[in-house]
């Protein structure tokens, strides 16, 4: 049964299950922004344990496929470097699932912050859903907007 289950953890069905893996963070996210039960979740150690664990099988299973797990250190010498590394399936799904965990940390981070200084839902809304298509543009645009709610500028809290 163990071999089975292994079988079936190609890297496209990680890519696919990790994707509906944390459609429900969203939502909640989305949904019940103020919500204790989607604090609760979204605070908790179960999905980054489930990240983790799926990005340190990817790791692995990389490297039992003989591939260089140094090279992926050539990413910073330029982008045709990038686009070889990202060719490969496994460094692509590792990228991948950082891309999913650090979103869903900055949506976490959000909900916190948004929360000390009660910003509105629909500010809050609209910025995990630009999190969750472009990332770092829903935390400008979540930025943009906390500056009145805090009424100063700081650069760490």
């Amino acid at each position: 049964m163990l071999i089975q289950f292994q079988e079936y953890l190609t890297f496209e069905n990680i890519y696919f299950w990790s994707n509906i893996g944390v459609m429900p963070f969203w939502l909640l996210l989305i949904l019940l922004p103020n919500s204790k039960v989607t604090h609760l979740i979204i605070n908790s150690i179960i999905l980054p344990l489930i990240l983790s664990a799926t990005y340190i099988y990817v790791v692995y299973q990389s490297y039992i496929l003989d591939e260089s797990l140094l090279s992926i250190f050539n990413l910073y010498k330029g982008l045709d470097s990038a686009i070889s590394i990202f060719s490969t399936e496994s460094f692509l799904l590792i990228f991948w699932l950082h891309f999913l965990a650090m979103n869903l940390f900055l949506a976490s981070w959000i909900m916190k912050d948004s929360a000390k200084y009660n910003v509105t839902r629909i500010i809050i809304i609209i910025s995990f859903i630009l999190i969750y298509l472009v990332g770092p543009v829903g935390l400008v645009f979540y930025w943009f907007f906390r500056l009145f709610y805090a009424k100063k500028i700081s650069l760490h809290d």
